[in-house]
């Protein structure tokens, strides 16, 4: 199996994206999968205090809207898992309507190979409708790379996406950069810092007005071994991204 993971990496990094979650699973992945045996069902809820009211390539504005996701994940060894996603809206004017479906296995190096890193990587492809995103078929490449010194916690999404379907099929693999940082200020409270962005095709990089990035002050709860709590308010600093949006994620292993 490591072959393989290295043949997958390799071909990550060398290939050269669309915005990689659209805002319906706003979530820097940690490089751990579910364990063997066990499912995890999460509900992703983000709501856009501040984002466009105008459509965008015939797809619905995205300002004051709900976007409900639910997860389905089930680790099948220690070291590899499969996700299940249905995409779903909440909104006014004809905004409301099962938006999509992907899904996503992902592998990572198992604990008996003792890497200094966690590391792991996810493959993602699915469909969304035309007027709820630009691309209807797409697909993510997801390195994750995390690292936790005592209370410090640091994670890394180098991720690349590619539409197959939709407004810009040609545009080829866009880099998605994904960054999260946090510290136990308590047993229980992890505060820190989430960065999501798209920057735009490798070496065709998009003007800056025309990237996304965009800043969140999160905040993640660890009270119990099979609950997963996350929630932050996320800041647009681009003029393309969504000035305001306001997210919680909660997950049960079962």
């Amino acid at each position: 199996m490591k072959r393989i993971l290295i043949i997958c990496f390799g071909l990550t990094m060398i290939s050269t994206i669309a915005k990689s979650q659209d805002n319906y699973e706003i979530q820097v992945y940690g490089s751990e999968t579910v364990e063997k045996e066990r499912t995890m069902l999460e509900l992703h809820s983000n709501f856009t205090l501040n984002g466009s009211t105008t459509s965008t390539d015939g797809t619905y504005p995205t300002n004051h809207v709900f976007h409900e996701t639910v997860e389905i994940t089930h680790g099948w060894t220690p070291w590899f898992e499969t996700g299940f996603y249905f995409f779903n809206t909440i909104g006014s004017d004809g905004r409301t309507g099962y938006v999509g479906s992907h899904i996503r296995p992902r592998v990572a190096a198992p604990n008996s190979w003792h890497w200094p890193l966690g590391v792991s990587l996810s493959a993602e492809f699915g469909f969304q409708k035309a007027q709820y995103s630009t691309s209807t078929s797409s697909l993510e490449l997801r390195p994750i790379i995390d690292k936790k010194w005592a209370g410090l916690y640091v994670s890394l999404n180098p991720t690349l996406d590619k539409s197959f379907a939709g407004s810009d099929p040609y545009r080829g693999f866009v880099f998605s950069p994904n960054v999260k940082a946090s510290y136990d200020v308590s047993k229980v409270i992890a505060l820190g810092l989430e960065y999501y962005g798209s920057t735009g095709p490798f070496f065709h990089y998009d003007l800056l007005k025309d990237q996304t990035h965009q800043l969140f002050i999160a905040t993640d709860l660890n009270y119990s071994a099979d609950w997963e709590f996350n929630a932050g308010l996320g800041y647009g600093l681009t003029q393309a991204t969504d000035k305001a949006i306001f997210k919680i994620i909660v997950g049960r292993r079962f």
